[in-house]
């Protein structure tokens, strides 16, 4: 995969996630929610510290849920997925 920022917004169109935004001028071109200056690792971080989605929404009101699944979903569709081969003895 090329680096990440020089394809952002062509993956974003191609996976259809409508609620992930890139400008380069914002957020230092990090995918952001809803053009809001919210980032998808701001959201998934929160995700972490707050499993209980009440308390999320609660300190995120401008989230919503839709917001969240497609954070998770695009942050896990560009972590690489691959086992290191084991040599057991």
């Amino acid at each position: 995969m090329a680096h990440p920022r020089q394809n952002v917004s062509e993956w974003v169109k191609m996976r259809h996630f409508d609620r992930i935004t890139w400008n380069p001028n914002q957020m230092n071109g990090q995918p952001c929610i809803r053009g809001m200056r919210l980032t998808v690792r701001r959201v998934v971080e929160a995700v972490a510290l707050y499993p209980n989605r009440d308390d999320l929404f609660r300190n995120y009101p401008e989230l919503e849920p839709d917001d969240v699944r497609q954070a998770l979903a695009f942050a896990a569709a560009n972590l690489e997925d691959s086992a290191a081969e084991s040599h057991a003895a």
